[in-house]
């Protein structure tokens, strides 16, 4: 059975396809993760997260690119690399950005619509005080009517 992917891991994934060069498939991703996760992770469940599965899309339309490198000394190819990898993640999260303010604009929407106000909903948590030990469960009773059939004559 395939290994449950920490957030640890999820990030691991997500930093590697940052820095990725040359090409890339779901099966050299699995391989490139042994050593970091410890097993061998499966495509299904590194593509049921939605953050590697957006970097590896990226790293994807990346990789098909025709990129010419210019040999660089060590200090400045070590900063293009991390300015790549930088931005590849801002790309990223902007994506992630856009989809979570369209998923907003729906609830705004529909909350509206059910009739919920915004003094409603920017009501606060209620605290939970979990060193209380005096609270009393209520059971409510159900009561279900018999089964039995009476039978009129």
């Amino acid at each position: 059975m395939a290994k449950h992917l920490t957030p640890t891991d999820i990030q691991a994934a997500v930093d590697l396809l940052f820095g990725w060069e040359g090409p890339l498939s779901w099966e050299l991703l699995c391989e490139r993760l042994l050593p970091v996760v410890g097993k061998r992770p499966t495509r299904q469940s590194l593509s049921s997260h939605s953050e590697i599965k957006d970097a590896f899309v990226w790293a994807k339309s990346k990789s098909k690119e025709q990129v010419v490198r210019v040999p660089l000394p060590s200090s400045l190819r070590m900063a293009a690399d991390r300015i790549a990898r930088l931005e590849a993640e801002v790309d990223v999260l902007k994506k992630r950005n856009s989809m979570l303010m369209q998923r907003f604009l729906i609830w705004q929407y529909n909350a509206s619509n059910h009739g919920l106000h915004e003094s409603q909903l920017d009501l606060p948590l209620p605290v939970i005080d979990r060193e209380r030990s005096d609270a009393v469960i209520n059971r409510a009773r159900i009561i279900r009517p018999s089964r039995r059939v009476d039978k009129k004559a």
